[in-house]
């Protein structure tokens, strides 16, 4: 209860902010001035995932200017969208107030996952209580009531983080299936069970590592890559473009950089270039430095006492996740959004038990969500930094 209490009290608080800034927003390309609390919840990503639940994808894939590939609803999987046409059929409500119901639902419900989670690595009631509470204040947190899909994944990734944890392979196998096609994230979760694999064999003597289990986690990380390879090759199968989904993904960083294709590791240093030497006015190369340095202390975090006390599966994940965004994401507004499922780390946060440091704690985290709002989700002219 105590746990539902906290999400509950950090919805309220998100409620009024939003409907602060709702109140004050002007005409945008998805409502008109001062929309209610639904419409404006369901801007920005939220059209294309009603798109999706309407008119699911194009056959044809749509090009900017002829030739290379304009943004289009294959950047957005299937789960969401369509867990929430199904609720829109058993309640008859339209697409915003379900879309929001079902990110408001999973939310509670990943939140309370993430208890369990934070109890099974061993960090103690009052730390794991306290875990909770920067969860639900965490400046992306509003996520938690819009008509994005990051509530039904935070819930999914939880979920399968503890299976993994208690070494329930077989259970995982199809929540890692509907992860994949709710988030990008089945590439990742294979590292991550890869390097469970390779621990669990290296410290066997210690540790048994049955037959059976050898069997069952090896296979879940074959799984897991093919679950993480399977939309993009449905993409070109349905459009008969081997780089649809690529291509696709490509077209939302065109903008920053132009059309390029996709080289692993290469969108960070373009993204440093750009950001530095295009908003910055200082040499690009400065933002290259700053990125390698920025990579090496997130490394060396890794390896804080803080962030041991959460066991190695929950750093294999952190690790793998990290690699991930190295090699595919380009770095804007998104930025804070896509850094949700690094979310475990938020148990490292909560050790310190001074009083002063956590009720500072949280309000950074709710001074920096008001931020987000204001900068990612509110909609200013021509707005360019999508949440």
């Amino acid at each position: 209860m105590r746990v539902l209490a906290i999400f509950l009290a950090s919805r309220v608080f998100t409620t009024v902010v939003l409907l602060i800034f709702a109140a004050n927003q002007g005409r945008n390309p998805w409502t008109g001035p001062r929309p209610d609390y639904f419409s404006y919840a369901t801007i920005w990503d939220g059209l294309w995932y009603n798109i999706v639940a309407v008119s699911g994808y194009p056959v044809t894939l749509p090009t900017s200017d002829g030739v290379h590939i304009a943004e289009n609803a294959w950047a957005f999987l299937p789960g969401y969208p369509w867990l929430v046409d199904v609720v829109m059929f058993l309640t008859r409500l339209p697409w915003a107030p379900a879309g929001v119901l079902v990110s408001f639902v999973c939310a509670a419900a990943a939140t309370l996952v993430f208890f369990r989670l934070m109890l099974r690595v061993g960090l103690g009631n009052a730390t794991s209580l306290f875990a909770v509470v920067l969860f639900c204040v965490a400046p992306v947190s509003p996520l938690f009531q819009l008509a994005y899909a990051e509530s039904l994944y935070l819930l999914l990734l939880a979920t399968a983080l503890l299976l993994l944890v208690e070494r329930r392979y077989g259970w995982l196998f199809p929540v890692v299936l509907v992860m994949a096609f709710t988030r990008p994230s089945g590439l990742a979760f294979a590292l991550a069970v890869g390097l469970h694999v390779v621990y669990r064999w290296a410290k066997r003597r210690e540790d048994p590592f049955s037959a059976r289990e050898r069997i069952l986690s090896a296979g879940l990380a074959l799984f897991s890559g093919l679950a993480g390879l399977a939309w993009p090759a449905i993409a070109s199968v349905t459009t008969g473009s081997l780089t649809a989904y690529t291509d696709t993904e490509l077209a939302w960083r065109a903008p920053y950089i132009g059309f390029t294709h996709l080289v692993p590791f290469a969108a960070w240093f373009q993204g440093a270039d750009w950001w530095f030497r295009v908003i910055l006015g200082v040499p690009g190369w400065i933002g290259g430095v700053a990125l390698v340095v920025l990579v090496a202390f997130f490394a060396v975090l890794l390896f804080s006492p803080a962030v041991r006390r959460l066991g190695v599966d929950l750093r294999f994940w952190v690790i793998a996740y990290s690699l991930y965004l190295l090699a595919v994401f380009f770095p804007q507004s998104s930025t804070f959004r896509l850094l949700m499922p690094l979310f475990p780390l938020l148990g490292a946060i909560a050790l310190p038990a001074s009083r002063v440091y956590r009720v500072g704690m949280v309000l950074l985290l709710l001074a920096l969500q008001v931020g987000w709002i204001a900068i990612c989700w509110g909609v200013d002219g021509a707005d360019w930094s999508p949440p």
